[in-house]
């Protein structure tokens, strides 16, 4: 369940947002060491397509997105995610419209690896597939992950996309090409 404390405004998404586990907020310039504790890690980078981080890295990365929420119309969400009663930032979700138009949205998210396996991603990235659609107005979101990430496939498997393609060599990232799987929902299945 999905906590919303104003109605949806098609104009933006009401922040933070809360899950009964979770709070999805801005990222703040005071969150650099957070997002360097996982940005910096070989087993969290291994299929992302930058890292791992250098301190410097991780926090162009804070700039950008606090460059972002200053945007209008805002289209990137980066945000982080927190922990009720405790404020650490343990990952980031982002939901980011790519094409307004059509109303598509694109998905992601990344934890710190001590928050492995305890649904954290899903229950993040759940809150904003509902954001997207309901305060968005978005259609369609869809999301990519490396082939050899099981557990990101799982997720998105979880909150409902439905695996929609398998491409080969189809990003060259970190000097490799990889192969990556394509998932997506639309606003009717997530919302029926």
């Amino acid at each position: 369940m999905i906590l919303r404390k104003r109605a949806p405004t098609h104009r933006g998404i009401a922040l933070p947002i809360e899950t009964p586990r979770l709070v999805l907020r801005d990222f703040r310039a005071g969150d650099v060491e957070d997002v360097h504790a996982y940005a910096s890690r070989e087993d969290v980078a291994r299929y992302m397509i930058w890292g791992p981080n250098t301190p410097t890295q991780s926090r162009e990365a804070v700039e950008g997105f606090l460059e972002d929420q200053r945007r209008r119309p805002r289209i990137a969400y980066d945000l982080a995610i927190t922990l009720k009663g405790g404020g650490e930032v343990v990952g980031g979700a982002g939901l980011s419209i790519v094409d307004r138009a059509n109303r598509l949205g694109d998905l992601g998210y990344v934890l710190h690896p001590d928050f492995w396996g305890f649904g954290i991603a899903a229950e993040a990235a759940r809150a904003l597939l509902d954001a997207g659609f309901r305060e968005l107005g978005l259609r369609r979101i869809v999301a990519s992950c490396d082939q050899r990430n099981k557990a990101s496939a799982r997720v998105m498997e979880r909150i409902g996309m439905r695996r929609e393609g398998a491409f080969r060599q189809s990003k060259f990232i970190q000097g490799d090409w990889r192969d990556e799987y394509l998932y997506a929902i639309l606003a009717e299945e997530f919302l029926s």
